[in-house]
């Protein structure tokens, strides 16, 4: 029981209120890493740094991206509270999504990544030619 209350109590105090433990497997946390790291939303994020777009802008702006992929995407940002969807009264319908600024604090950390990815593209791929040529050696 002590040994419980301790850990109860520097995890409490030692935390600040709302921070998940992405290491904790009941951590809700992770459920954020897996929105976040999801292709989709790492394009969606990056295509509306600059401002808003309508579906088909953004659609074609990401490219390959099937239009009910797209909309689970939307929806399931939206829900995060990632991005904004409006809805224009005219006809037809006009749809604009725009990042929130949760959204739009994702953009730098994404930014990187996406940076360090175009940069090492060549060396991965090298890489991966170099372990399947390995293992079809075997």
């Amino acid at each position: 029981m002590t040994s419980t209350c301790y850990k109860y109590l520097v995890v409490t105090i030692s935390d600040p209120p709302g921070r998940g433990d992405a290491f904790d497997p009941d951590c809700p946390t992770r459920v954020v890493l897996d929105r976040i790291g999801d292709k989709w939303t790492v394009l969606v994020i990056g295509a509306l740094h600059h401002g808003s777009l309508r579906f088909s802008e953004l659609r074609a702006h990401i490219g390959g991206v099937a239009p009910k992929v797209l909309t689970q995407t939307l929806r399931a940002m939206e829900r995060d509270g990632l991005l904004t969807r409006t809805v224009h009264a005219q006809v037809p319908p006009r749809v604009d999504y725009e990042l929130t600024a949760l959204g739009a604090s994702l953009t730098g950390p994404i930014a990187t990544l996406t940076d360090w990815a175009e940069t090492h593209l060549s060396v991965i791929l090298a890489s991966r030619d170099d372990y399947d040529a390995a293992a079809d050696a075997r």
